[in-house]
């Protein structure tokens, strides 16, 4: 979740930290996603989500500092909205990873920021880069005896609620200063998974080493890239800040191999790398 912010500060020292921040929120958002799925065995997607979501919800609630009683109905509508959207997301794509692979899971999700920039495009370049993308996708979920449809809709899932949570991000950040409004979302979806964390971990039992995984993919996936992403936006021209997040699914299909032994056919490899330079070509172009 990221917070509006004013034009960046400072000179090439000033970028050059904000790259190395960038660096170091999407190495620690894919590397967190990873060691969650290490936990996936024991207490399944679901109790590895919930956890996530409670972790978040403590540090954005910390850092947002929401003034709940202030909330009108309006915002309150939104916020809501938000946190379901937040929830449905997490949940789909760390399903999928359980099914796909964190590589090709994620790489799908970003097809939802892409749609959000080449919606209301109409120059050649943009619908150009809706025709890489798309080919891409589709040698990323051709037909084969060992497709996973399930886990491919989950991450197209994902993909449709990031976009969804692009557009309500910009709506709240219209009524309600800061990060109020994804704070307050992320304290409601904690909330949400309650009932559902402790159903899941008494049915099974975690063990402590799946516990700290969990809770690791809660630090790493939401309160570093969290406050990594707020400092270095301060840093570097918006533009450029959403041109180096499409490198994310190349990240993640790095730390896939590394972490979870998740190797990938090259035809996957020159489908991400399609799908990322689109989302690139896209962000750079607007």
């Amino acid at each position: 979740m990221h917070s509006r912010v004013t034009e960046p500060v400072g000179g090439t020292g000033s970028r050059g930290a904000g790259v190395a921040m960038m660096v170091g929120s999407g190495l620690s958002n894919q590397v967190g996603a990873a060691i969650g799925a290490l936990a996936f065995p024991v207490i399944g997607p679901v109790g590895v989500v919930a956890v996530r979501q409670w972790i978040a919800a403590v540090a954005l609630l910390a850092v947002g500092r929401p003034r709940l009683p202030t909330f009108t109905w309006r915002q309150w509508r939104l916020v809501l909205v938000l946190a379901a959207v937040f929830a449905t997301m997490n949940l789909s794509l760390y399903s999928a990873i359980d099914r796909i692979g964190l590589g090709l899971a994620v790489t799908l999700e970003f097809l939802g920021p892409l749609v959000v920039a080449l919606a209301a495009s109409r120059r050649a370049v943009e619908l150009g880069c809706a025709v890489v993308a798309a080919s891409g996708v589709v040698v990323l979920i051709r037909p084969q005896p060992s497709t996973d449809y399930l886990g491919i809709g989950l991450a197209l899932l994902a993909a449709v609620c990031w976009s969804c949570y692009i557009l309500l991000n910009r709506t709240i950040g219209r009524t309600l200063p800061g990060a109020q409004g994804s704070a307050a979302a992320a304290g409601v979806s904690g909330l949400l998974y309650v009932p559902v964390g402790i159903t899941v971990l008494v049915a099974h039992p975690p063990t402590p080493a799946a516990l700290g995984c969990a809770a690791a993919a809660g630090v790493l996936s939401s309160a570093v890239p969290f406050l990594a992403d707020l400092l270095a936006l301060r840093r570097v021209p918006a533009r450029f800040f959403g041109l180096f997040m499409s490198v994310n699914p190349v990240l993640a299909a790095g730390v896939g191999v590394v972490v979870l032994g998740q190797a990938l056919h090259w035809s996957q490899w020159a489908s991400i790398a399609a799908i990322v330079a689109a989302n690139a070509v896209a962000v750079r172009s607007r």
